[in-house]
């Protein structure tokens, strides 16, 4: 009688605790009806708020939050350790950003090995991979990504798509964001960032090794057919025992990820969440105006309000003539925005000692911010001339929303009276012209020299083709390359950048750049092209190879273009000759001679032989062989005199690299050792 009366005393406490928002059923299934009192595993920016809602991301800059159930799951069935039993996960998100039609990076439901993911990324990593072990089998990660922005790197097919991820960011399969209608069949587009709690279910079938990911909105029941039904052998994949949880990280824009409840199970379906009991999203937006005043003021009184504002108006007007200025179109076209506060703090004052260098245009300074803990320069920019204002726009509108590896990632900025000020990743290492030139820097080896080729041929096609916009840098050269902590190119000042739609004809403008990049038919015609962009690449490509500046005395010969150096030593098959010096003969020989050729190809006079950027890159991938390019014995200095008329007077009146129209937004780019690239 008392064994029975100590079982009913346990059945009754099994009771009370499956009554909780977390209510865990056994080792290997778990319901969270909201995470009130939740032990769960969190790191970075991921908490639980007071009514139990799990935060994954609170909108801090380049950053991630992790949350993981507290054991992990025994997911191979045997003692041994067989096959990856079947498993199912259910859970509903919500993901809210500043703007309804643009957001940062996502989030996702992750399988892993270990809750500590230390090496990880954010950004585009979703706090789960990083850029070094981004594909390695030895990952054993599996993930249902919530992506909402668009990768080209991960060949992601749009910015609102859901994805399963086996140990890469590339997903294995994708599929816009929806559901089909279990009625009429009809495939209903979602959006991610629609600021609505959504539910995903992820079934995984361990007879089949089938992966089923099906998502709804709240109010509808789980629909028939799944969004995504892909064939994934996680026995390959999955460690004997894994943890299970979320996964968020966010860039520049202010982007908030949610999970309101969680239920999961093995070898069975996940128990159903209990909808009226989740908890709810925080308000977004200005509180409703109240009908009643609407109907109640009298008109009387609205001559006195208006007096009011306007009295108001002007008392901040005149405060702002000594804080920050704010106008309208920074609302259609402005990044993220810093306050001088926050600069001012990260800067410690901008005091002389976190001087990173000084040019015509303003003074670039080198930060920490104090919540994130990262590595910023700070570019201070002259405001008062109508140029500057020119050039900064221009740089607000490419580099804030261009997003890529091997580019300039600009954070945000902030406006004072009489000054701009820009704000960048941090590069440690500087430019790249100091490492060709200066020699008080160490030597570049032929491997470094031939990644940076690599990597700045990348940033161009993703600004030629990959982008929703056609960009021309027109500025290509080595002072503009900056190099990261793992000396990777990225090219940087996009203060002269022409952007336009594919498919249109650019315009005529004003001949810009630099002297010795300028493709000669620039200077007839005034158009800028990618062919242009390409023919300053190619120098680029010599001048990095060779160690030599485009213009200058190159020889003891007193060659004063190195185009025309190289292609003599390439007529006399001695193009090697003519690699950097310093190199002391350690480089490889077939990709010397391939760089070589390229910049050759890419700088010829006549535009309809360069090749394009995505060709390039195969060039330089080895996923296409490189044509021979027919010898001449006559100088590219001659072949661009008899294509361009003019281009003689133009170009010998400059005896040496001079910039043809300063831009302030270049405000000595070489000296901004912290100017990085995006994703």
């Amino acid at each position: 009688m008392g064994n029975h009366r100590l079982l009913l005393l346990l059945l009754l406490l099994l009771a009370v605790v499956g009554s909780d928002h977390g209510r865990v059923l056994a080792a290997d299934e778990f319901t969270y009806n909201g995470f009130g009192g939740a032990n769960l595993t969190l790191d970075g920016m991921a908490t639980v708020a007071p009514n139990g809602l799990l935060v994954l991301s609170n909108g801090t800059n380049q950053m991630a939050g992790h949350a993981f159930h507290p054991t992990p799951i025994r997911l191979r069935g045997g003692a041994g350790g067989g096959a990856v039993q079947s498993f199912s996960a259910a859970f509903v998100f919500a993901i809210v950003s500043n703007f309804t039609v643009l957001s940062d990076n996502g989030m996702a439901f992750v399988v892993a090995p270990s809750t500590r993911l230390s090496t990880f990324n954010a950004g585009q990593y979703l706090g789960i991979l990083n850029v070094t072990d981004n594909g390695n089998a030895d990952n054993n990660i599996f993930a249902v990504e919530l992506d909402t922005m668009l990768n080209p790197e991960f060949q992601d097919m749009n910015s609102n798509h859901i994805g399963v991820d086996v140990n890469s960011m590339k997903s294995v399969q994708n599929h816009s964001a929806g559901y089909y209608d279990d009625a009429t069949g009809v495939f209903t587009n979602l959006s991610l960032i629609s600021r609505q709690p959504m539910q995903v279910w992820v079934d995984y079938d361990g007879a089949t090794t089938v992966l089923n990911v099906t998502m709804a909105p709240l109010d509808v029941p789980k629909p028939k057919k799944p969004l995504i039904s892909a064939p994934v052998n996680l026995s390959s994949v999955v460690t004997d025992t894994a943890y299970v949880g979320f996964s968020a990280a966010t860039g520049v824009i202010y982007t908030r990820h949610y999970v309101l409840g969680w239920s999961f199970s093995v070898n069975g379906a996940a128990p159903p969440l209990d909808t009226s009991r989740l908890p709810a999203l925080p308000r977004f937006g200005p509180k409703p105006r109240s009908k009643v005043l609407e109907i109640v003021l009298p008109i009387a009184t609205a001559t006195f309000v208006l007096a009011l504002v306007i009295a108001a108006f002007l008392f901040v007007r005149r405060r702002v003539r000594y804080a920050e200025v704010r106008e309208d179109w920074e609302v259609e076209f402005g990044p993220h925005r810093f306050s001088y506060k926050e600069l001012y703090q990260a800067t410690k004052g901008f005091k002389n000692k976190q001087l990173l260098g000084t040019g015509g245009f303003g003074r670039v300074y080198k930060g920490v911010l104090a919540k994130s803990n990262l590595e910023i320069a700070v570019k201070r920019v002259s405001h008062d001339s109508k140029q500057g204002m020119k050039e900064f726009i221009a740089e607000v509108v490419s580099i804030g929303h261009l997003r890529h590896r091997n580019l300039v990632q600009l954070l945000g900025y902030c406006r004072r009276k009489g000054e701009l000020l820009l704000v960048y990743d941090y590069m440690s290492n500087g430019s790249l012209d100091k490492y060709l030139y200066d020699k008080t820097k160490p030597v570049l080896d032929w491997g470094q020299r031939f990644q940076i080729i690599k990597g700045v041929a990348s940033g161009l096609l993703y600004l030629h083709e990959d982008w929703e916009q056609v960009v021309i840098h027109r500025d290509i050269k080595a002072s503009n390359v900056l190099l990261d902590g793992e000396m990777n190119g990225r090219l940087g000042d996009f203060g002269l950048a022409r952007l336009y739609d594919h498919g249109v004809d650019p315009q005529t403008t004003h001949v810009v750049g630099t002297m010795g990049y300028l493709a000669p038919e620039l200077v007839r015609t005034g158009k800028a092209t990618p062919v242009t962009d390409v023919f300053a690449f190619g120098v680029f490509v010599l001048e990095v190879t060779c160690g030599r500046r485009p213009l200058g005395c190159i020889a003891p010969d007193d060659q004063n273009v190195l185009l025309d150096w190289v292609q003599e030593h390439e007529r006399r098959h001695a193009a090697l000759d003519t690699v950097d010096a310093r190199l002391c003969g350690k480089y490889d020989a077939d990709e010397a001679r391939l760089a070589l050729k390229l910049g050759l190809m890419c700088a010829h006079p006549l535009p309809d032989a360069r090749p394009t950027m995505r060709q390039v890159t195969q060039y330089l991938d080895g996923d296409a062989p490189m044509p021979e390019v027919a010898p001449t014995f006559v100088s590219y200095t001659m072949l661009a005199l008899m294509q361009n008329d003019g281009f003689d007077s133009f170009a010998m009146s400059f005896p040496s690299t001079v910039t043809t129209t300063a831009s302030p937004m270049s405000a000595d780019v070489s000296a901004v050792s912290g100017l990085s690239g995006g994703r």
